[in-house]
């Protein structure tokens, strides 16, 4: 799919602003004001945009720990993306949620949720209303490689298929599993083979790749959106820093510095720099102004959220259920 030079610098802004916002929170987070846990999805900035850039606003994404990515790509508030980091009242969710619980329903991030696979079934009773309702809308689940491996999973996509329901399955396949390797918890086979299965279609993407992601969902958005089946993606991505804190812990063992440091060439920010660099599509300077429009709003968003009041204990209790 061809896209106009417009449509590509759009796709490098919107990786590059995950990247410095999710950079901006590591070199934050060791002044303990940020108290809740940090799942950073640095590496895998293109997943994020690729998916939510082929969406309309009315379609609704649900996430999971590592949500960070998903929820700014979806264009939830900065403000209140960084307030909810701080525990503020000015929060997306008030303070009392952290980093594992974004939401925005203004623009229909519907939520993320931190145990493994539950976010998942909560997704496909989305895509029936939607189909009930008929509001020609889609859903988008990012899962993890590990969330296949839970048995929600398999009823969930069984009764997405049965209805044959709005919902892509983006799975996000970063290897691991906490710190264990794929190969120690699956088969050896790639889990489209095992999902189509299911008897649904299966895609597989380079998850570094931003424009080969969002060309993916944009051609099979319209097929899902009229209902004629789920989609299951897998995109092959890698997360940079610890599985959970800002801190990088190839030291541990459980991975070595040579994996790293091959998937660290597959940068998905840098390579879409140097593309767009390379075939005259954008220049350093131009790269230098949209870096500083970023930062700029990221400095407002940070200032804002330290200035923000915490939540008073009378709310406890109070934002549980829906009005």
């Amino acid at each position: 799919m061809d896209h106009s030079n417009e449509k590509l610098i759009s796709l490098l802004e919107g990786i590059m602003y995950i990247r410095r916002v999710e950079e901006k929170i590591c070199e934050l987070y060791s002044q303990q004001e940020m108290r809740c846990p940090v799942h950073i999805s640095i590496g895998q900035e293109a997943t994020a945009v690729g998916v939510c850039a082929a969406l309309d606003k009315k379609d609704m994404v649900f996430s999971n720990h590592r949500s960070h990515g998903h929820y700014l790509a979806k264009e939830g508030d900065l403000n209140k993306f960084f307030a909810e980091l701080y525990g503020k009242n000015t929060g997306c969710t008030k303070g009392m949620g952290g980093s594992m619980h974004l939401i925005d329903l203004s623009v229909n991030f519907m939520g993320a949720t931190p145990i493994v696979g539950s976010i998942i079934p909560v997704a496909v009773g989305a895509a029936w209303s939607a189909q009930i309702k008929k509001t020609s809308q889609i859903v988008v689940v990012f899962i993890g490689d590990g969330a296949v491996e839970e048995g929600v999973f398999h009823e969930s996509i069984n009764f997405a298929k049965l209805k044959n329901l709005p919902i892509i399955f983006f799975c996000e396949n970063n290897l691991y599993s906490v710190y264990t390797h794929l190969h120690d918890r699956q088969p050896d086979r790639k889990i489209s083979t095992m999902v189509a299965g299911h008897d649904i279609k299966c895609y597989e993407v380079d998850g570094n790749d931003v424009v080969a992601v969002n060309n993916i969902v944009a051609e099979v958005m319209e097929e899902v959106r009229h209902c004629h089946g789920p989609v299951f993606i897998e995109a092959q991505t890698y997360r940079w820093r610890e599985h959970c804190g800002p801190n990088y812990d190839n030291h541990i063992g459980y991975r070595t510095e040579e994996e790293f440091q091959k998937w660290k060439l597959k940068d998905p920010v840098e390579n879409c720099k140097q593309k767009l660099l390379k075939q005259g599509i954008i220049s350093n300077e131009n790269l230098r102004v949209i870096e500083q429009k970023i930062d700029q709003k990221i400095n407002v968003a940070v200032a804002f959220a330290q200035s923000s009041n915490f939540p008073d204990k009378n709310q406890l209790g109070k934002l549980v259920y829906a009005d």
